[in-house]
């Protein structure tokens, strides 16, 4: 059952964009966005009210849904361009390499990043309408100083707990969580003004 607060964020959302909900309708609707968080439904509802223009659809909100996977941009950027890389990347991701691969192979990046686009797009958007939750996976690359960087980089955000990067580099380095900050030259600044005497 939506809570009373995402009721009302979808009703003024799409009376925002021009639309008014009958009460079936807006069953449906309600319905179609249940597979999802609350918070993923607003946070899209937001982005709906900033982005769209012309009446609000159940496509609109779907397609700006926080679910964890990258946009498409980000998705190009952290593929593996060459043997060499690591990459920590979605089934989406992976699968929408495969297509491109080829093109990049033959040093065509234009149209493999198109192709890449475009098939990463419908793949997310095949994810989401069927409720699946993001997955992520590890390609290691044949440059073994790159794969620390990239099992860190998605440790840190998220994408891979700890011991699941560990079992890649058992040696893994835990990043401190709270970095070491050298405070001198602040104190000597206020030295210099006065301020941290007493």
């Amino acid at each position: 059952m939506p809570s009373t607060d995402l009721i009302k964020a979808i009703a003024v959302t799409a009376e925002l964009c021009g639309r008014v909900f009958s009460e079936s309708a807006a069953a449906v609707f309600f319905g179609d966005v249940a597979a999802y968080t609350e918070k993923q439904v607003m946070g899209a509802l937001v982005r709906c009210r900033r982005e769209v223009r012309g009446v609000l659809t159940l496509q609109d909100v779907i397609s700006r849904l926080d679910d964890g996977r990258p946009g498409v941009e980000e998705a190009w950027s952290m593929l593996p361009h060459d043997e060499a890389k690591s990459a920590v990347w979605t089934v989406e991701m992976s699968q929408a390499f495969g297509v491109a691969v080829r093109l990049i192979d033959e040093g065509d990046v234009v149209a493999a990043r198109m192709a890449f686009k475009e098939t990463y797009q419908r793949m997310v958007q095949q994810a989401r309408d069927q409720g699946r939750a993001v997955s992520w996976s590890v390609t290691l690359g044949h440059d073994i100083r790159g794969r620390e960087g990239a099992l860190i980089e998605a440790v840190d955000k998220g994408r891979l707990t700890y011991e699941q990067a560990k079992e890649f580099i058992p040696e893994l380095p835990r990043k401190s969580a709270v970095p070491m900050i050298d405070a001198r030259p602040v104190i000597d600044a206020l030295r210099l003004t006065g301020e941290g005497t007493a």
